[in-house]
């Protein structure tokens, strides 16, 4: 392939001279250079991985206004989500628009909400568990609610609690909703990182 090209390149050299024939040549580098890293760019920027600006106040402390973090978009396309995880999702009362919240309750569980407590019922907990959040910083769950999920939804809330549209307010989501978890923060530079799954109890 070089070999043809660099014939292509000199008939451009005899044909146009050695001025403008520099001049030809070097677009076509440059439009070489394009279309090979749009055919890598592309399908990184659309299936695997996707920027994200943070709006908001909702998951204060950990994640401020204005934060750049990276999405991975391919993770969920090979399990599930788990209890912890931050993701990034449409919201189902506008879906042009993307909310960043947390998973607290996964499908089939039922999840309660009673004097700033969450409690989450399973198979391996029958009797409850409360969930322990230590990221909150002390912050508390308002509301009243108790919501058992279907196999496919999941019930989110955002970090600071008294400032967030969540699943107390807009429901469940289901697996169609979610784009991707957080896997990394790009800025500002001083909290650069990626993201664990927190540990419960």
């Amino acid at each position: 392939m070089s070999s043809r090209f660099a014939n292509f390149e000199n008939r451009i050299y005899e044909r146009f001279g050695p001025v403008w024939g520099a001049v030809l040549a070097f677009m076509l580098e440059v439009i070489q250079i394009v279309v090979i890293s749009s055919a890598i760019i592309i399908p990184i920027r659309y299936f695997l991985i996707q920027p994200f600006y943070v709006k908001g106040a909702s998951m204060e402390p950990n994640f401020y206004d204005h934060e750049y973090l990276i999405i991975d978009e391919i993770s969920y396309r090979f399990r599930e989500p788990v209890r912890g995880e931050i993701v990034v999702f449409r919201y189902p009362r506008d879906p042009d628009q993307y909310f960043i919240k947390r998973v607290v309750a996964l499908p089939g569980e039922t999840i309660e909400i009673t004097e700033n407590h969450v409690i989450i019922y399973n198979e391996e907990h029958p009797n409850g568990f409360e969930l322990k959040e230590e990221y909150l910083g002390g912050e508390r769950t308002n509301g009243k609610e108790r919501v058992t999920l279907g196999e496919d939804e999941y019930f989110v809330l955002g970090d600071n609690r008294d400032s967030s549209l969540d699943s107390r307010s807009f429901g469940t989501l289901t697996r169609d909703h979610l784009i991707g978890r957080v896997w990394a923060r790009g800025l500002p530079l001083s909290r650069i990182g990626t993201f664990e799954v927190p540990e419960y109890n």
